[in-house]
């Protein structure tokens, strides 16, 4: 036992445990400032897209457009997770996360300070493109520091459960912004380009969201450095090794690592991308459903999908967590696709709304929570060496196909109706999330302070 100098004594491996709790809250704050603002677009700015557009574009049109604004910034992460992932290796995982928060922050406040299409065109919604991917390369690399280094900060025995806690921030910073956003769409009216909230309403949250980055900034900086990456450095200063962990990662079994990981978050991110991203755009600007009810009942079916996480986080823990991403997999392809088809079948008859979105909850809880499983998943696939580089580059360059899916849908659209496309690439990822986990091993007994050979 030590003793403190206020006198306390403190039990030896408390301190690594307040850290690895440390570690573990300023990664799920991080992930809620970084799905905040990654939904702002979709959420806060979907009622009030018309301010950068001209009134004359067709609803499909818009609605591209709309998912444009998101998709921006899940093409930046790609870009972040390659720079910040190699920094996050050879410089530290908590620098990594300090540098990338305030990067985040900068980008979303100059995106609340963009004029609209009637001061300068295209140029605006040009300056909301331009935004999102610079501020999604500081994503990539906020979570590609932040949570390696609370997965090995965690108990082996726990990491599951953290990653779990972590990763439910997606449902928490979502049913955060649908709330403020239904609340402001009230007090300011909204449904033309020139109403209080197509104006600068929706500045509101983008503002919020530039304070919560700064505020990861403050916190993240007092958070220890990951003790497995900082023995593995000494090691290799010692031993006098240069190593590149974006070469060491591109080779060997390191490669072949990342090729099942990306075949399994290309399934993953198909899931995510038309349960979490497609429905508000798709009902809003195609369906012609009031902004409000959508907002409304998607939140619902995200406040349902929060404890869904920490079950699936600790059931992954218990039972394997690639055992857990096959059921989910499976399930997908089968109960969700088909919930998918009973939502658009409800609403094209007519049918009540509360019943599409039960439907779209069952489908969202079995095919999103899944995320859950990842964060320690990705992690245990590499060594401490390259663990940042993987699990960033596997975890978010998967994203890129998927993110282009407003384009496939509107090739989908020639051949079957429009919101039907949604179906077709659900299933093409439950396809792949079942081959890319069949494909990996179990990993939840990995030690992650294994370091390279």
């Amino acid at each position: 036992m030590s003793t403190s100098a206020a006198g306390r004594t403190t039990l030896p491996g408390t301190k690594a445990k307040t850290s690895g709790q440390r570690a573990a809250r300023a990664a799920f704050y991080g992930l809620l400032v970084d799905y905040w603002e990654i939904m702002l677009p979709v959420i806060a700015l979907g009622p009030a897209i018309e301010y950068f557009l001209p009134s004359t574009l067709p609803p499909q049109t818009k609605s591209t457009l709309t998912f444009l604004t998101f998709a921006a910034a899940f093409l930046g992460r790609p870009i972040g997770s390659v720079i910040f992932g190699h920094l996050a290796d050879t410089l530290g995982r908590r620098r990594t996360t300090v540098v990338c928060s305030v990067g985040m922050g900068f980008a979303v406040l100059l995106v609340a300070f963009l004029p609209g299409y009637e001061s300068v065109g295209m140029w605006g919604l040009a300056g909301v493109l331009l935004l999102r991917l610079l501020g999604g390369i500081f994503m990539g690399g906020q979570y590609t520091g932040a949570n390696p280094l609370a997965m090995e900060s965690a108990e082996k025995s726990r990491r599951g459960v953290v990653g779990g806690f972590i990763a439910s921030a997606w449902p928490v910073s979502y049913v955060a912004v649908s709330l403020l956003t239904a609340v402001l769409v009230v007090v300011f009216p909204s449904g033309s380009a020139t109403s209080a909230y197509a104006t600068w309403g929706w500045r509101i949250p983008f503002l919020i969201g530039a304070v919560m980055a700064f505020v990861l900034f403050a916190y993240a900086r007092k958070t220890a450095e990951s003790q497995a990456w900082a023995a593995n450095k000494a090691k290799e200063e010692q031993a006098a090794k240069t190593r590149s962990p974006l070469r060491e990662l591109f080779r060997g079994d390191n490669l072949r690592s990342l090729g099942q990981v990306f075949l399994l978050m290309t399934g993953i991110w198909f899931a995510i991308q038309m349960l979490t991203v497609a429905p508000s755009g798709l009902l809003i600007s195609y369906l012609h459903l009031p902004s409000q009810t959508v907002i409304w009942g998607i939140l619902a079916a995200n406040v349902v999908l929060f404890p869904c996480y920490l079950l699936l986080g600790a059931w992954g823990q218990r039972f394997g967590r690639r055992r857990t991403l096959i059921v989910c997999g499976v399930l997908t392809g089968t109960v969700s696709v088909g919930c998918v088809i009973g939502m658009l079948r409800t609403l094209g008859t007519g049918g009540p709304f509360w019943l599409a979105m039960v439907f779209f909850t069952i489908a969202l809880c079995i095919s999103v929570a899944p995320n859950a499983v990842l964060i320690p998943y990705l992690c245990e696939r590499f060594h401490v060496g390259v663990r940042a580089s993987g699990y960033g580059i596997g975890f978010t360059l998967a994203v890129i196909v998927p993110g282009l899916y407003s384009f496939m849908l509107i090739g989908l659209g020639k051949v079957i109706r429009y919101e039907y496309g949604v179906v077709v690439l659900l299933a093409i990822g439950a396809v792949c999330t079942v081959a890319g986990a069949v494909l990996g091993p179990e990993t939840k007994d990995v030690d992650l302070d294994t370091p390279a050979a």
